[in-house]
């Protein structure tokens, strides 16, 4: 069976309702944000639809959370502290603001950090907190948020991959200081690329406005370029998509999450198979589906299991990501600022102590790598995909658990 991918339009919900307003726009002449329509539109519906006092658009999600970072305006060699299993486009951020990535453990459940990892690494030079809400999953928000509290650092939610998804009666962008989202193709909502930011605290918003467009004052008595930042702009085109895309987007999520449902059902009770949870306090809204597999009954790893989908024609992710991000070379080597090695060797960090990523310090994360295998999944799942997949994973154990009594 083909599946529908979320690559084209097979799994993504674009159509006539796009097209119309990117017609309007064409018609127009008038193609970016600053003179046009759309994106301002967008803003203030995303920020209604949030219930947040607003929201801004932007580049890329990896613009966003480096919206996010700069307004919080750490000094050079400061430290945020986030997950070790994210997209780099959660790090990158922070090191272009010349502060430095702490990476606290996971859970292995939910592959999300919590309250008990990041602690034990939050010192004086801690300017804030990055919580990955990872394949959907809500982090467990609220005893972060006391550590929030009782140390007095921000917290910025990635909601990159969690449209929608709830903790405790709240959307999860809407529990820290800042949220961040991203319109990459294969989210929830796209706009091919894009991102948006969004935070409670109207003193917040002038900082995420200017920084998106290079500091200037747009709209000020004497406007200038008050401090450095980019040209993190979305088009009026984007902004024309991003429109039709923000009303379809809860429907979206309850069609990946009815379809994820199903899969559960299908799945309950399969040997060596650990299916993601959802309930009322945590809503899970399905980026992807993540199993968790247990190698050693089966004797095979992880890429074992997506060999075998994927002659099925399932292109499942083994390990998600092929290592933790802060064994990836940027990090690895600092390869950052020319030679300088900047944020890790840093004048601003002179007698401090120095930055190491040790991989033993992360079991639970080389767990979960070593567990989790990411099914694809978008909008168009039918319960006849669905069934598919089903059959298709638990012939995988089947086959697994029988060659493993063979060799025993």
């Amino acid at each position: 069976m083909k599946l529908p991918a979320d690559s084209n339009a097979s799994g993504r919900d674009l159509g006539q309702e796009e097209l119309a307003l990117l017609k309007e726009v064409i018609e127009s002449g008038t193609l970016n944000s600053t003179k046009g329509t759309k994106v301002k539109r967008f803003d203030k519906e995303f920020a209604k639809e949030y219930g947040v006092e607003f929201a801004h658009a932007c580049a890329s999600g990896t613009a966003a959370l480096h919206t996010a970072v700069a307004t919080i305006n750490p000094d050079p060699g400061d430290e945020i502290i986030t997950t070790t299993i994210t997209d780099l486009g959660t790090i990158v951020p922070i090191l272009y603001q010349n502060a430095i990535p702490i990476f606290a453990d996971v859970d292995p459940l939910t592959f999300n950090i919590t309250a008990q990892t990041i602690e034990p690494k939050i010192t004086k030079r801690t300017k804030a907190i990055m919580v990955v809400h990872l394949f959907g999953k809500p982090a467990d928000m609220d005893p972060i948020m006391a550590l929030s509290k009782k140390y007095n650092i921000p917290v910025i939610e990635d909601c990159c991959q969690a449209y929608f998804a709830r903790y405790k009666g709240s959307n999860v962008g809407t529990i820290g200081q800042i949220g961040c989202f991203s319109l990459q193709q294969s989210k929830h909502m796209t706009t091919g690329e894009g991102g948006i930011v969004i935070a409670k605290d109207r003193t917040l918003e002038r900082k995420i406005r200017l920084f998106i467009d290079k500091a200037w004052g747009y709209g000020d008595p004497k406007p200038d370029h008050y401090f450095l930042a980019l040209n993190y702009r979305m088009t009026d085109l984007q902004g024309a998509v991003a429109l039709a895309q923000l009303k379809k987007v809860r429907d979206v999520v309850n069609r990946r999450r009815e379809a994820a449902q199903m899969l559960t059902e299908h799945l309950q009770d399969t040997p060596g198979i650990t299916l993601p949870e959802s309930n009322e306090d945590s809503i899970h809204v399905f980026w992807k589906y993540p199993l968790i597999v247990d190698t050693d009954l089966f004797g095979v790893d992880v890429f074992a299991f997506s060999t075998m989908l994927k002659e099925k024609g399932i292109f499942s992710a083994p390990r998600y990501i092929q290592k933790p991000v802060f064994m990836c070379e940027v990090l690895k080597d600092r390869r950052t600022y020319g030679k300088s090695h900047c944020p890790y060797d840093c004048p601003k960090r002179k007698g401090e102590e120095e930055i190491v990523y040790d991989v033993n310090d992360y079991p639970k994360t080389m767990k979960a790598l070593e567990h989790v295998l990411v099914l694809p999944w978008n909008e168009f799942y039918t319960s006849e995909h669905v069934d598919y997949i089903a059959r298709s994973v638990k012939e995988a154990v089947d086959f697994y658990l029988s060659k493993k009594g063979e060799r025993v």
